[in-house]
């Protein structure tokens, strides 16, 4: 299988070197091109038997399975630029969340997935969100989720929950590592414990949770009630926490919707010219009872 990849950003090249670096994929399997070609050839000098291809029509005429990863405002160009070289037997996968099954079924003629990856691919973790148009047939889904499976968790989600799914896999590690470097700046600070020792313990304490949560059969009620004793330290932090931060997170997604909502309105019109009347809908309906103290 000949995997393509049109665009080597951030995430494209991220998937691209994960895949080979797990054996997934061989570099001589692998096509990528990018607008700016030299990020291309990079990867290819970094791993030798990647082709470079010098145009996304190039990428796309060679690939079993192909990855676009660009900007959603940037879709439409390049789906109006490779839509005549493509078979019904070719699977595009796109990584952008504001670009929708529909979207790309109404122009393609082939098979269509959209993969939300997460940076913890790159250690190998994490998950993969896998929602499949109509065309995609068990095996294709198989095939896709066997790639996947070498550097993720495949996990199958309705293309409704695109947009809180990705915040707790794909945004989620920016937010824990946002509240560990303020836990961290706060005992810096209280204490005069060294900036590298309590990040060396919290990064610890981060992977052991993550190894509770997973492989530990904890659920995050249960770990907390495992540690906390009570009247002891650790239940008065979380009451401090709970008073704090409670409606914080009802925020947080609130917010991560509102700006889904721009993009997706912006790709619906770059698209068809209209508004994303019904998705915008199911989130300007979401509620807003955080159940705070």
């Amino acid at each position: 299988m000949r995997v393509g990849f049109i665009g080597t950003g951030s995430m494209g090249s991220m998937l691209i070197e994960t895949f080979i670096r797990s054996g997934a994929v061989n570099p001589e399997n692998v096509v990528a091109t990018n607008r700016s070609i030299a990020k291309a050839e990079l990867l290819a000098a970094n791993y030798p038997g990647l082709q470079v291809a010098r145009s996304n029509k190039e990428a796309a005429s060679q690939a079993d399975l192909l990855f676009i990863c660009v900007k959603p405002l940037e879709f439409k160009d390049v789906i109006e630029e490779i839509q005549a070289l493509l078979t019904p037997e070719q699977i595009i996968v796109s990584i952008t969340s504001p670009v929708l099954i529909r979207h790309l079924e109404a122009l393609l003629p082939c098979k269509i997935a959209k993969v939300i990856p997460s940076i913890t691919n790159h250690v190998l973790s994490g998950a993969t969100l896998c929602i499949y148009g109509d065309r995609m047939k068990d095996e294709d889904q198989k095939r896709l989720e066997n790639l996947l499976s070498r550097v993720s968790a495949p996990i199958r989600i309705s293309e409704e929950h695109t947009r809180i799914s990705s915040d707790l896999s794909s945004c989620g590690p920016a937010f824990l590592a946002f509240f560990i470097q303020k836990y961290i700046q706060a005992a810096v600070s209280a204490t005069g414990i060294s900036e590298e020792e309590a990040t060396r313990l919290a990064s610890e304490m981060t992977l052991g949770t993550g190894k509770l949560l997973t492989d530990g059969g904890f659920t995050p009620a249960a770990l907390q009630q495992r540690v906390a004793v009570p009247g002891g330290i650790t239940e008065e932090g979380l009451r401090i926490m709970e008073k704090e931060l409670c409606s914080v997170f009802y925020d947080l997604i609130r917010t991560t919707h509102a700006k889904y909502e721009e993009d997706l309105e912006k790709v619906e019109a770059r698209f068809f010219g209209t508004k994303a009347d019904e998705e915008r809908d199911a989130f300007t309906s979401f509620p807003y009872e955080p159940p705070c103290p």
